[in-house]
C-alpha cells in the first residue's frame, strides 16, 4: 500500500492491513529521527494501511532510500523482509542447496526464487499456470512444475534423482501438504505427504502461509521421524524484535533491490477505492508478483 502521508508518533495507528510507504506529514513530540518530507515505510505492524493518511510509531518507520521509488518500496518491504527471514534466518540457504518454492510466481515466492538463486542454490518452483511458469523461470527457477498438470512430488523426485530437496518453502498450505497417494509413490505415510515427501533426510519444511486453507489434521511429531525432518513456522515479527534487527532486514532487502539481485514485479496497481476488486483478483489467482494500492487522486 502507498499512502499519501504518514504522521510519525511514538504510539498509535488504526486497524486495517499492515504495510505502506508514504511521506511524513507530521512528527510527534520526542521524535528526532524523522522530519516532515521524509519518505518512510513500515511492514507487519501496526495495522491500518488502507488509508490516505496514517499514524505510525517512530520505532517501526523505515527510511526509504532515494534510489527506490514509492511503488517498488511499498511492494517489497513486507515481502522482501519475509524472504530475508526465510532464506537468511529460518533456514540459511547456501551454495549447493536445492530448494523447493511453492507459489513461485507470487509476491514472496518471486523474491525467494531470485534470492535463493543468487545465494547459489538450485531452485525448483511450483506454479498453477503456464504464464506463471514463464515468470518463475525469469525469476531464477531452474525447474518449474505446473502443479495443476503434473504431480509435484513425482517431479521433484525426478529432478533430484530421488534425493529430495534441502528445504521446502510453502505458503500454499492444504493443497500442497495433502495430496492423494498412489501405490507406486515412495512416500512417508503422513498427512503432509506432499511437501514433506519432497525433502531429503534431515531436510527442513518451512511453512509461512496457507492460501489454500489450513490443514484439517494436526501434524504428528512421529511423521517427521522417518527422515529426521525439521518443521518450522517463522514469523517476521520474531526476527525484527528490535530496531537493529528491523533495519538489518530492510537494509538487506534494499541492497539487493538496488544491486539488481531482486527484481520487484509490481504487476498490478489499483486505486484504494478498488481494494475489494484487488482482493477478489487475488483470491481467484488472477494476479502474480506484487499488488499496490494507490490513494484515489494519485497517478497509477
Amino acid at each position: 500500500m502507498w499512502v499519501k502521508a504518514i504522521r510519525v508518533h511514538e504510539l498509535g495507528g488504526p486497524e486495517v492491513s499492515k504495510e505502506a510507504v508514504g511521506v511524513v506529514s507530521a512528527v510527534g513530540p520526542g521524535v528526532t529521527s524523522f522530519k516532515v518530507g521524509d519518505v518512510v515505510g513500515y511492514a507487519d505492524n501496526p495495522m491500518g494501511s488502507y488509508a490516505e493518511e496514517q499514524i505510525i510509531p517512530a520505532s517501526v518507520a523505515i527510511p526509504i532510500p532515494p534510489a527506490i521509488d514509492y511503488k517498488t518500496a511499498a511492494s517489497v518491504l513486507l515481502k522482501g523482509m519475509t524472504a530475508y527471514v526465510l532464506v537468511r534466518q529460518a533456514f540459511k540457504v547456501q551454495r549447493g542447496h536445492t530448494v523447493l518454492v511453492h507459489a513461485a510466481a507470487g509476491g514472496v515466492g518471486s523474491l525467494l526464487c531470485q534470492w535463493a538463486k543468487a545465494l547459489g542454490a538450485t531452485v525448483i518452483g511450483t506454479v498453477s499456470t503456464e504464464e506463471k511458469a514463464a515468470q518463475a523461470t525469469q525469476d531464477g527457477c531452474q525447474h518449474v512444475i505446473v502443479y495443476t498438470k503434473e504431480d509435484f512430488v513425482t517431479r521433484v523426485a525426478e529432478v533430484t534423482s530421488g534425493e529430495g530437496v534441502h528445504v521446502v518453502y510453502d505458503a500454499v498450505g492444504k493443497d500442497t501438504f495433502q495430496v492423494k497417494t498412489k501405490p507406486s509413490w515412495q512416500l512417508c505415510m503422513c498427512p503432509w505427504q506432499g511437501s514433506l515427501a519432497c525433502l531429503m533426510s534431515r531436510g527442513c519444511m518451512i511453512s509461512y502461509g496457507q492460501s489454500s486453507g489450513n490443514r484439517p489434521d494436526p501434524v504428528q511429531l512421529s511423521d517427521l521421524a522417518p527422515k529426521s525432518l525439521i518443521l518450522g513456522r517463522p514469523g517476521l515479527m520474531h526476527y525484527t524484535t528490535n530496531r537493529d534487527e528491523l533495519l538489518q532486514a530492510a537494509g538487506e532487502v534494499f541492497t539487493n533491490v538496488m544491486s539488481g539481485v531482486l527484481q520487484v514485479r509490481v504487476n498490478h496497481v489499483y486505486l484504494l477505492s478498488e481494494a475489494a476488486r484487488a482482493h477478489k483478483d487475488l483470491e481467484a489467482r488472477r494476479t502474480s508478483g506484487s499488488i499496490v494500492l494507490v490513494p484515489d487522486g494519485q497517478r497509477l
